[in-house]
């Protein structure tokens, strides 16, 4: 054979030979759903969707090279969540972060086989996402956002911020499975400090303004909002409610007190964005989400509202100051 037509061949054989292997490196590009109740503009603004990205990035997953996120955003409309869940559902991502109480329980009604990370589940063995903490069972595990020092230790901050405070209404949703025990916890730590505590029950707007009402009546001189996706979405008239009875206020996170709920106590948010990219990791890689546990909270902010202490005339104490994330102004 002629020395040229046999390199030829050879090197044919080679770039052939080569294509296969140049094919398999290619990386699997990772399709993540995102869903959140809020708007897009909040997600960016609280730096919740950047640590998701960063924590992403250093486990190896990069936007534009391998992996696509798939975002849709409710607008905190009820009414709107079911159906963007069912709109990314029908994209058949790999796996969907539930940003927000609604978004989840929307994924929990749109798949029961896409596997979904939530971020800030409240309580998923009372809301029937998991059938225990260590070992959720079915398409859903990440993290929650009510521990059980929660509840009491929004008590020791609304004291902190109103020392005069000696009547505290604790506003619930009826209708809440994960209410009943948080009530109870508040009431313990409550009973301990001589804290008498007042029990309210809202569902609807009217019943808002009815329950603060009675809180006048009933000489209420602070208010704990409990975690719930209704209150969330009316934490304007919430705060407008509090701040015209004249009610200190605390709620969940930064959300409530956007609204005007004079401060918030809860999970840092940004953090558990962070911790959520750990277990898209491990489901991409196979893990089931059934056999991943539920974490609870690990680090919290407090979060104050200087225009709505100012509209109380109220002096919150330097130190809770210093210890504050952030003081809107």
């Amino acid at each position: 054979m002629d020395r040229r037509v046999f390199l030829s061949a050879v090197a044919g054989g080679l770039v052939a030979a080569a294509r296969p292997a140049a094919v398999q490196a290619q990386p699997k590009v990772a399709r993540i759903g995102l869903l959140a109740f809020g708007s897009r503009q909040s997600l960016l603004d609280t730096g919740r969707y950047q640590a998701f990205v960063e924590s992403m990035r250093e486990l190896g997953y990069v936007e534009g090279k391998n992996l696509v996120v798939e975002a849709r955003f409710a607008d905190s409309k009820s009414e709107r969540v079911r159906a963007v869940a069912a709109e990314l559902v029908g994209l058949k991502v790999d796996v969907i972060l539930a940003a927000g109480g609604p978004a989840l329980r929307a994924l929990h009604y749109a798949t029961r086989t896409i596997p979904v990370v939530a971020f800030s589940a409240g309580d998923p063995v009372a809301d029937g996402y998991a059938a225990t903490l260590a070992r959720p069972g079915g398409n859903i595990t990440g993290l929650s956002v009510m521990g059980p020092e929660l509840g009491p230790k929004q008590l020791e901050v609304l004291r902190v911020a109103a020392p005069k405070l000696s009547r505290v209404a604790v506003l619930l949703q009826a209708t809440n499975p994960t209410h009943a025990a948080v009530l109870v916890r508040i009431m313990s730590a409550a009973q301990q400090i001589g804290i008498q505590v007042v029990l309210a029950q809202a569902g609807t707007v009217e019943e808002i303004g009815r329950e603060f009402a009675m809180m006048t009546k009933e000489r209420v001189n602070g208010v704990i909002v409990v975690a719930d996706p209704f209150f969330l979405q009316e934490a304007r008239l919430l705060a407008a409610e509090a701040i015209k009875h004249r009610l200190p206020s605390i709620g969940l996170t930064r959300e409530w007190v956007e609204g005007g709920l004079l401060m918030s106590y809860g999970p840092n948010l940004v953090d558990n964005f962070r911790r959520a990219a750990i277990y898209v990791d491990k489901i991409l890689k196979g893990a089931r989400p059934g056999d991943l546990p539920f974490e609870q909270p690990r680090l919290f902010s407090l979060v104050i509202n200087g225009r709505t202490a100012a509209a109380l005339n109220l002096t919150v104490p330097p130190a809770l100051l210093q210890q504050a994330e952030e003081v809107i102004r």
